[in-house]
């Protein structure tokens, strides 16, 4: 499967997400998207990226954009990990990875010397109108919020 283009729509998704919500792309036309995918809950590096995301929340509401980040870790784990880190935005639930497929995310990784399916840490803008405008991929977490936002003010 390869992922949207960017200057193409992003196909719509529908996936459940923490406060007892379901996330529909289609249902948030008219805001700007970001979407942060992250291998797991409560790692450091997955934590310090999700505050880093909270602490910019409220740039990134007057620039009318929403924030969803994305694993393949249960509700009951993503409810624990966005309250315990006060995240101002929804986490969402993508234990059959499908839209961890629709972006292309599942890459082939290394960890003391072990190979394994996991999730690459990516972050994609969506504008209003549904198109992907960037993408990062083997996202490093220090600075990266700070660069999305820059990227938001851009559109």
């Amino acid at each position: 499967m390869t992922a949207p283009a960017i200057g193409q729509p992003v196909a719509d998704f529908t996936a459940p997400a923490t406060s007892e919500t379901e996330v529909a792309l289609s249902s948030l036309k008219g805001r700007n998207i970001v979407i942060y995918f992250y291998p797991k809950d409560s790692t450091p590096g997955c934590t310090t990226e999700g505050q880093d995301f909270r602490d910019l929340y409220t740039e990134f509401q007057a620039l009318d954009t929403e924030i969803f980040g994305v694993s393949r870790d249960g509700l009951r784990s993503h409810e624990n990990f966005k309250s315990k880190q006060s995240f101002p935005f929804e986490l969402i639930s993508d234990k059959d990875e499908a839209v961890c497929q629709l972006f292309d995310v599942i890459k082939l990784k290394k960890l003391y010397g072990r190979e394994y399916m996991g999730v690459e840490r990516s972050t994609f803008l969506i504008d209003k109108e549904g198109v992907l405008r960037q993408e990062w991929r083997k996202v490093k977490v220090k600075g990266h919020a700070a660069e999305v936002l820059e990227a938001v003010k851009d559109l």
